[in-house]
């Protein structure tokens, strides 16, 4: 993640931008970028529009749970727009080439769209740890909860991106030049304090949060398992596909978002550590790309949701169809668990 100051970065800079980035990476290299990142970012789009167009044409899924779920649709919709297909257009033509403004808008963009989408992941595993572990808690997760959590996602996320536009920390172009993120260089103690503060509460809060309530998951499926509140046979089977789709959705978020706040870290610790900037930019693209695992794992691993999402993409046809009494297991399991307070291990 090398940077450069952006407060000496003008639009007569951006000129001579592309002689300087060959000497971080072969032209070849920002070529490959370039069509990776519209590759990932035209199939983010596509996915993402279809969750919230599904969802805007069938009442049947305007559930509290769907509406985290849209809501990670959008926030992942502006990434791949803001942020794929913009830095798809700088790597194609070797530099930055939107000039300090757009470096500014750029990088409030990205932040802004990432930390919703984020918080997002961590509405959705409080949903389904207050419903799957906490069924008959004193407070159930209903409509304005998850409404609630909609609002404070793109609030909390306005409130710690909004301050580099006024002073509080800054804006600065990331690895190979070509996009631009939050100052993690910057030694100057008000730089310092931001940086702090975002880390800690846009990063590690919700990565927190999400770990302790997939954690807490899992073991109260488990529970139920031992005490075999579910049919014979089946329990077990159920207990492994529930399992293997909240492993599946917790490597994700390390996979995309653990590498970036990582780097990030280890910046903030030591400024003089030397990263090559081609290395540096792989968290910075990985964390990009959720915009296409999101809807692919939050979305159409939940059945009624991919069995109206399925046909927009497959003509009419639904080629998971055939399997779905096979996930019944997972529903009984589920759903006894909410109806049997004893199996609660908190």
């Amino acid at each position: 993640m090398a940077s450069i100051h952006l407060s000496n970065f003008s639009e007569a800079d951006t000129m001579h931008q592309g002689s300087v980035n060959d000497h971080i990476m072969p032209r070849i290299g920002y070529t490959i970028l370039a069509i990776i990142m519209a590759l990932f970012s035209t199939c983010g789009i596509i996915l993402n529009m279809v969750v919230i167009i599904v969802t805007m044409r069938y009442k049947q899924l305007r559930q509290p749970l769907n509406y985290a779920l849209v809501n990670l649709a959008v926030a992942d919709l502006g990434c791949a727009v803001f942020g794929g297909l913009l830095t798809a257009v700088t790597n194609a033509m070797g530099y930055f080439s939107l000039g300090r403004i757009g470096c500014v808008l750029e990088g409030f963009a990205v932040a802004f769209f990432g930390i919703a989408g984020l918080c997002s992941v961590a509405v959705i595993a409080v949903d389904r740890y207050m419903v799957v572990c906490r069924p008959l808690g004193t407070v159930m997760f209903q409509t304005k909860h998850a409404l609630a959590g909609v609002v404070l996602s793109w609030v909390w996320s306005l409130i710690w991106n909004t301050p580099p536009l006024f002073g509080w920390g800054s804006y600065e172009l990331e690895g190979v030049m070509t996009s631009c993120a939050p100052n993690w260089y910057s030694r100057d103690p008000v730089n310092v304090s931001y940086i702090l503060c975002y880390f800690m509460l846009c990063f590690a809060l919700p990565f927190a949060t999400i770990i302790f309530s997939y954690m807490h998951l899992l073991y109260t499926l488990r529970q139920v398992a031992k005490l075999q509140v579910a049919e014979c046979g089946s329990t077990a089977k159920a207990e492994v596909q529930v399992a293997r789709m909240v492993v599946v959705m917790v490597m994700a978020f390390l996979l995309t978002w653990l590498p970036y706040a990582a780097v990030a870290l280890i910046v903030i610790i030591d400024s003089n550590i030397y990263i090559n900037p081609v290395i540096a930019t792989i968290p910075a693209y990985l964390a990009k790309s959720s915009n296409v695992f999101n809807p692919i794992i939050y979305i159409f691993m939940n059945r009624q949701f991919r069995d109206y999402a399925l046909p927009y993409l497959f003509c009419g046809k639904n080629p998971w169809a055939s399997k779905e009494e096979g996930e019944s297991g997972i529903n009984t399991l589920i759903t006894t668990v909410s109806k049997s307070s004893s199996v609660s291990p908190l």
